[in-house]
Formats: structure tokens, C-alpha cells, sequence
């Protein structure tokens, strides 16, 4: 399991990098590592990171499509970096809070998870991060950062280092890649 962990850190790496640069093939990474994590997170026992994994996948091939076939107006090359549009908050932190207490509720319920709450609230969260990457809104990064370093500490806890060292560059990167997203964003807006 500790090479596969490897292998998921490298590839999450890649991944990170082209998210970093906007870079389409981001996705193809989106694809590799959550098949990889599946079977890391069902081993070490989160049952909503192993299950959020099967989001990634679908949400990878949505997040293609949209930043391939996505763009808002015929004149674009491809979709573009914006803010998130106002009257999507609301909902998308209904669909986080319905999502933290459903999951923490299986988990409780039916699983033997000893951090069912912390499970849960990466999952949901992660669930609104990837939806706002997919649509390229920029404060998806903040979502990430919270994400990450919650994910840190409970990866040492459960003794997922490698895992836990690459969520800790994750939030690091985020913090970057916030203010790299924000210059190409303000730099669209001037073409």
C-alpha cells in the first residue's frame, strides 16, 4: 500500500502543477489519481474519501468537457477564469451542509470510521471545490486551502504520511496558485 501512496503523491503532484498553470490535462490526472486513492482510502478505513474518489472520477471527465466545450460565448478559446457568480452561494453551501450531515450520518451509522465528522467535512467540501474547479471560479482555491489542511492533520492521524505531506504542499500551492488564477484572470479580462 505505501508504494501505491507513492505513486498517488506523484501523481497528485502533476496534477497540482497543471491546476497551478490551468492547464486542460489536469483532468487526465484527475482521472489516474482518484483510481489510485480508491484503494488507499478503503484500506486506511475513510469511507467518504474512498467514496468522494468516485466523484473525482466522474467529476474529472465534467470538468474536461467543460473547460474543452464550456465557454461562455463564441468568441472565447477556452472557458474562462471568473468569480463565482453570487447567486450560486447560497445553494452551494446547502448542498455542503446536506452533504456533511448525510455523510457523517452513514458513517456513524454503518461504517467503523473513527472520524466520521472530519471525513465528512472534506468530502462535502470537496464535492463544492470540485464543482467550482470544474466551472473555473477562482475562490474554488479557498475551498482547497480549508480542504487540505483539515486533510493534513487527519492523514498523520491516520498514519498516511506521504498522503498527509502532499496535502500540506497542497494548501501551500493553493495559496499560489489563488494569486496565479487571479493574475491570468485579470490578464483574460484585458484581451
Amino acid at each position: 500500500m505505501e508504494i501505491l501512496e507513492i505513486v498517488g503523491t506523484i501523481v497528485g503532484l502533476v496534477y497540482l502543477w497543471l491546476e497551478y498553470h490551468a492547464n486542460i490535462y489536469l483532468w487526465i490526472a484527475g482521472i489516474v489519481m482518484p483510481a489510485i486513492y480508491i484503494f488507499i482510502y478503503y484500506e486506511a478505513g475513510l469511507y467518504a474519501d474512498f467514496g468522494i474518489n468516485i466523484y473525482y472520477l466522474l467529476a474529472a471527465i465534467y470538468g474536461w468537457l467543460m473547460w474543452r466545450y464550456g465557454k461562455r460565448n463564441k468568441q472565447e478559446r477556452e472557458l474562462p477564469i471568473t468569480k463565482l457568480p453570487g447567486k450560486y452561494l447560497i445553494p452551494a453551501l446547502l448542498v455542503f451542509a446536506i452533504t456533511l450531515v448525510g455523510i457523517a450520518f452513514i458513517l456513524i451509522r454503518f461504517t467503523d470510521s473513527n472520524v466520521p465528522w472530519l471525513d465528512s467535512f472534506t468530502t462535502a467540501l470537496s464535492i463544492i471545490g470540485m464543482w467550482m474547479l470544474a466551472r473555473k471560479y477562482i475562490e474554488q482555491w479557498w475551498v482547497w486551502i480549508v480542504v487540505d489542511v483539515v486533510c493534513c492533520g487527519l492523514y498523520i492521524y491516520k498514519e498516511l504520511y506521504f498522503t498527509s505531506f502532499l496535502y500540506g504542499l497542497y494548501a501551500i500551492i493553493a495559496i499560489f496558485g489563488y494569486f496565479k488564477w487571479r493574475k491570468l484572470m485579470l490578464h483574460e479580462s484585458e484581451i
